[in-house]
């Protein structure tokens, strides 16, 4: 199955010119204005205590700059990062080796902190919260406790699923904070920040109409620029205006309002296998052959927001928009 252009999950390409495209500087990162503004305070007051930032934790949707901003927080506060993932800290060694190479004032990054498992939580608490880390070594009769003591970190979290952290690990960030979806003019600002860092000129009105397309998420902006680029190479001179844009999205399969064939699958099958809903989340996802995980954290957040979906005490329901825009007949009663 081809990758989806609009998915908000990292994609191999989206790797390749990812530390190029990436701010390294609150002023340089678009959006996220409430955000950014409380998080400078926080890190001057901590430059001016000379201590280091509160841990962080980042939540919200994939794609909307949540390891983005992890590493403009080790650049502002002039340290180092160390990146790791929920995954890859499968026993307490792992996340000893992680923790025994911080110096003084580092981030640690951790992405899907929600994956990290419950033996291993326990463990982080102290070392968030003294700076120690308990662990065990040996086995059996032999085993004994050492505690080794940490220099003070920042540990930033993040997750798309808020909700799986348990309340002891959540309570021990100082700093909680949710990305929200990017506006149109706010994604404009992305693209042409994009075309110029990759000498690849657009059109206003071009950024403004894949703006408009990119489901509200920078990944899938940036994504999508650069496939709208090769479309403006190939078929013209490499300037990218209205017109190629829209021919461009339109043979992607991305309509107005950013969705793609895998969005009209989900909402048609809520519509013609149960009747719009509502439907439980492991019966929609058998019907599609998705993971429900999949349906929470992908593709239902975007269609949430822009009220093609909704959820209530029984299920997902499609609306009313999500019927027009689709062109399917539905109850009236049903609204």
């Amino acid at each position: 199955m081809d990758e989806r252009v609009v998915s908000n999950e990292e994609l191999n390409e989206d790797r390749k010119d990812e530390v190029t495209l990436r701010p390294i500087t609150l002023d340089d990162y678009v959006g996220q204005g409430e955000l950014k503004e409380n998080l400078g305070i926080f890190m001057k007051a901590a430059r001016m205590r000379m201590e280091s930032l509160d841990h962080v934790l980042l939540y919200g949707p994939p794609g909307l700059g949540k390891t983005t901003m992890a590493f403009i927080i080790a650049n502002e506060m002039g340290s180092n990062i160390k990146t790791t993932s929920g995954p890859a800290i499968e026993k307490s060694g792992d996340l000893a080796a992680v923790l025994s190479t911080l110096e003084p004032g580092d981030v640690l990054f951790i992405d899907e902190i929600h994956r990290i498992p419950r033996f291993i939580e326990e463990i982080l608490y102290s070392a968030m919260e003294d700076f120690k880390l308990d662990i065990i070594v040996g086995s059996d009769a032999s085993s004994r406790s050492i505690t080794i003591d940490l220099p003070h970190f920042t540990l930033v979290g993040a997750t798309t699923r808020a909700g799986d952290l348990t309340g002891p690990l959540r309570d021990r960030f100082g700093i909680v904070s949710r990305l929200n979806f990017y506006t149109e003019d706010e994604l404009k600002d992305i693209v042409l920040r994009t075309s110029r860092v990759l000498e690849s000129p657009i059109d206003d009105d071009a950024a403004l109409e894949l703006a408009r397309r990119s489901r509200g998420t920078p990944r899938i902006a940036n994504r999508i620029f650069k496939r709208v680029r090769d479309y403006a190479l190939v078929m013209g001179k490499g300037h990218i205006d209205l017109d190629v844009t829209k021919l461009a999205l339109d043979k992607l399969k991305v309509d107005d309002f950013g969705l793609d064939a895998t969005d009209y699958n989900l909402l048609n099958a809520i519509i013609e296998k149960f009747n719009g809903g509502p439907v439980g989340i492991d019966a929609l996802a058998s019907s599609i052959g998705e993971e429900s995980s999949t349906i929470e954290d992908v593709y239902e957040p975007y269609l949430l927001q822009n009220g093609f979906l909704k959820r209530t005490t029984r299920g997902r329901m499609v609306t009313e928009k999500a019927y027009e825009h689709l062109h399917k007949k539905h109850n009236d009663t049903l609204f």
